[in-house]
């Protein structure tokens, strides 16, 4: 057995969670995983299920008993468990804010009646709301557009006041448009990247919301990976209590989304590269243009994202290919 520590992975049958899960199992930790299955997938688990240091709990943040279960024993905790997307929240801002609030309050509770060391935490980008301020740097944020965005901020400022008021270390990552294997290309809530490929794989058009000048800093999963690993393990005391942007530092547009998808498709399938998008209305809630200052965590983490939006997309559709 192991004798390094153990983390609890919450969302861990989710997208990010999962990558989580077995990255932190190849590299000898015990992982207890939390998830109440709403929006994550077995499937994404069952590779470890049989693990020695695996333990997988199914159940919801929203009950504070089962919480405290599952943070029992754990030296750190990397909460991904949240109701993402922008349009669910605006459909059902109740649900998402029961999950995403009083979930998390659920969860930092449990942590520190439970003693652990610290909670890294998935902020999001969406927390810039109308700002205007290219790069986005973490000091200075607008209002949010959408209630996904106010239950996000909502968490920054609950962390602040538990790492205050009772000492509980905390660490937020403001995630920018992550993407990668496992990422679920179906359903209303689907993410661009997913959507956007299985539709390319079916050589039909995918929809734009807008006229493609909307931009994002599309994040490969194994950055987010290396700021969550950073995160857990950084020994600066001035990381603590502190939210850093996760992203790559570069932007592109929807429309060289699209281009890039194609050139990575048509290695598989070269008809691909014929397909053209339909442009649509734009989507309530969105934000125009997303591109992060990485400064900060570079600086106080040694964070150093290794894929750009080319090899993460080379990456993701490989994956893709292979698994839809």
């Amino acid at each position: 057995m192991s004798s390094k520590a153990h983390i609890l992975i919450t969302g861990a049958a989710g997208f990010i969670g999962s990558n989580l899960c077995e990255h932190f199992l190849a590299k000898g930790y015990h992982v207890v995983a939390l998830d109440n299955l709403s929006t994550g997938h077995l499937r994404n688990i069952e590779s470890f299920q049989d693990h020695t240091n695996f333990k997988f709990i199914e159940g919801d943040i929203r009950d504070l008993d089962t919480c405290k279960e599952a943070v029992r024993g754990c030296a750190y905790v990397l909460h991904q468990a949240a109701l993402g997307s922008v349009p669910r929240s605006i459909k059902d801002p109740i649900t998402s804010n029961e999950v995403n609030v009083s979930g998390f309050l659920n969860m930092l509770v449990a942590c520190k009646d439970e003693g652990v060391k610290r909670m890294v935490y998935a902020a999001s980008s969406s927390t810039y709301g109308d700002s205007e301020k290219m790069p986005k740097v973490e000091e200075v944020i607008g209002k949010p557009l959408s209630p996904y965005a106010i239950t996000k901020y909502v968490n920054e400022l609950y962390a602040d006041v538990f790492y205050k008021t009772y000492g509980l270390d905390t660490i937020g990552l403001r995630y920018f448009n992550v993407f990668g294997r496992r990422q679920d290309p179906n359903g209303a809530y689907a993410a661009v990247i997913p959507l956007f490929t299985k539709t390319l794989m079916k050589k039909e058009s995918p929809v734009i919301n807008g006229d493609g000048s909307f931009s994002r800093d599309f994040t490969y999963i194994d950055n987010v990976i290396e700021a969550n690993e950073k995160a857990m393990l950084a020994q600066n005391p001035e990381a603590s209590n502190q939210i850093f942007n996760v992203a790559r530092g570069e932007r592109t547009t929807l429309i060289q989304l699209v281009d890039k998808l194609k050139n990575a498709l048509a290695r598989f399938d070269q008809d691909i590269a014929q397909v053209e998008p339909i442009f649509g209305p734009n989507r309530a809630g969105d934000i125009p243009h997303s591109l992060a200052s990485i400064d900060k965590a570079r600086k106080l983490l040694g964070y150093d994202p290794e894929y750009d939006i080319n090899a993460g997309l080379d990456e993701a559709t490989l994956w893709y290919r292979n698994n839809l």
